[in-house]
C-alpha cells in the first residue's frame, strides 16, 4: 500500500459545526453527573450500522468522515496522517484499518453494533500501527514507534500506553470522552468509565485511561474544523447524534471538574480570593486581599488559556466585578500574581 505523508491539509474550506437548534436545550445549567446523564439521554440511541455489510458499513461510513481534503479518493489515518487509497480497505493486510479508539477489548464488545460500530470513535488507521498500538491505554511517553513500511510516526509506546501524534490527541480525549458518556449503562449496553491508571483492563472490564492526560489533551489540542466536519458528517448522514465535547469542549470540565464556591477559595497567611456568585450569570464579583506591600495583576482567561482581561491593583484588598456578557457558557479561570504568590482558581459561566 503506498503511503502518502501528509505534512499539512486543507481544512478550512470545512464548515464550522451546525449544531441543531435547541439539540442541547436538556443540559442548559448542569454541571457534573447531572450534566453527563443529561448528555447522555440527548445522545442515545443513535442509528447503528453494520461493521461490515453489502449494504452502507462502517467501511463506507469512514470514507465520508476521514476523506482527505486535497485528494478525495484517499482517507486520513488517524495516528500517522499519512493518506491512503480509500478502496484499499483491508485488502489481505496490504490495506487500511478501522481503529476502535476506545479498545473494543475494554469491554470486550467486539464489533457488534453499539459500542463496537459507533463511527465517533471508528477511525481509519495502518495496519501496523494499529497492531502496535493494540488495546494499549492513552498517555505520554516511551519510545517513538517506527512503522516498518512507513516510518517514523509521531507515535510513542510503552508496554502497557500509547501517545498518538501531537495533531490527533485532543481528538482522541474528546471520543473518550464521548464514549465514557454515550454507553452508562442502560438498555442492555456496557457502562464505560474512565479511570486514572495503567494497565487499566486487563480481563476486559469497560474501564480505560488515563483521564488525567486526555484531560491534558484536551486542552493542548483544542477542537478544530477536522473534528467539527466529521461531527457534522456523522449527525447529518448516519448516526444522527453528535459529540457534545466537539461542539462544546467546556463540557469536559463541567463534568469532570466541576466548580463551586468552596472550590474557588483559598485563604493563605497574607492572601485571600474567592469569586461569587458560581456558577454566575452575567456577573460574578472577584474578591481578593494582598500585602499591603506589594502589587498585584488580576487576570481572566479561557480554558484555551487565551487572555480576556487583565487588572493591576497596589493596595490590600479588591473586589472586582467582572461581566460576561460577551462572552459564552463555560470554564473561566482568574489568577492573582503579585511579587512571592499566584492564585489560580476556577469560575462557570452558565447562559
Amino acid at each position: 500500500m503506498k503511503k502518502i505523508l501528509i505534512l499539512s491539509f486543507l481544512i478550512c474550506s470545512y464548515l464550522s459545526a451546525e449544531i441543531p437548534e435547541g439539540y442541547y436545550d436538556g443540559a442548559e445549567g448542569l454541571i457534573g453527573e447531572e450534566l453527563k446523564t443529561a448528555l447522555h439521554e440527548i445522545i442515545d440511541n443513535h442509528i447503528e450500522f453494520p461493521y461490515t455489510s453489502t449494504s452502507t458499513d462502517t467501511w463506507d461510513i469512514l470514507k465520508e468522515t476521514d476523506r482527505d481534503p486535497n485528494n478525495p479518493d484517499n482517507v486520513i489515518l488517524i495516528y500517522t496522517g499519512w493518506s491512503v487509497d480509500a478502496e484499499q480497505e483491508y485488502n489481505n493486510g496490504q490495506g487500511w484499518s478501522r481503529e476502535h479508539v476506545w479498545a473494543k477489548s475494554h469491554g470486550d464488545f467486539g464489533t457488534d453494533p453499539g459500542a463496537g460500530t459507533d463511527v465517533h470513535h471508528l477511525r481509519p488507521c495502518d495496519i501496523s500501527v494499529n497492531s502496535s498500538k493494540s488495546n494499549k491505554d492513552f498517555d505520554n511517553g516511551g519510545t517513538e514507534y517506527i512503522d516498518p513500511d512507513g516510518g517514523p510516526t509521531g507515535c510513542y509506546r510503552t508496554t502497557y500506553t500509547w501517545e498518538p501524534r501531537e495533531a490527533v490527541k485532543g481528538d482522541v480525549a474528546r471520543m473518550m470522552f464521548y464514549m465514557a458518556t454515550r454507553y452508562e449503562g442502560d438498555s442492555g449496553e456496557l457502562d464505560l468509565e474512565l479511570v486514572d491508571y495503567a494497565p487499566s483492563s486487563p480481563d476486559g472490564e469497560p474501564v480505560h485511561g488515563v483521564y488525567s492526560t486526555l484531560m491534558q489533551w484536551h486542552v493542548e489540542d483544542p477542537v478544530d474544523a477536522w473534528e467539527e466536519n466529521r461531527n457534522d458528517i456523522i449527525y447529518e448522514d448516519y448516526q444522527e447524534n453528535r459529540n457534545p465535547f466537539i461542539d462544546h469542549p467546556e463540557y469536559v470540565e463541567m463534568i469532570y471538574n466541576p466548580v463551586s464556591v468552596e472550590d474557588s477559595q483559598v485563604s493563605l497567611e497574607y492572601y485571600t480570593i474567592s469569586n461569587y456568585p458560581n456558577p454566575f450569570n452575567p456577573e460574578t464579583i472577584i474578591s481578593f486581599e494582598i500585602k499591603e506591600s506589594e502589587s498585584g495583576v488580576l487576570t481572566i482567561f479561557n480554558l484555551k488559556g487565551q487572555l480576556i482581561e487583565s487588572h493591576e491593583f497596589n493596595s490590600c484588598k479588591h473586589e472586582y466585578t467582572w461581566n460576561a456578557d460577551d462572552h459564552g457558557s463555560g470554564l473561566y479561570f482568574y489568577q492573582l500574581k503579585t511579587e512571592s504568590s499566584i492564585l489560580t482558581r476556577k469560575m462557570l459561566l452558565l447562559k
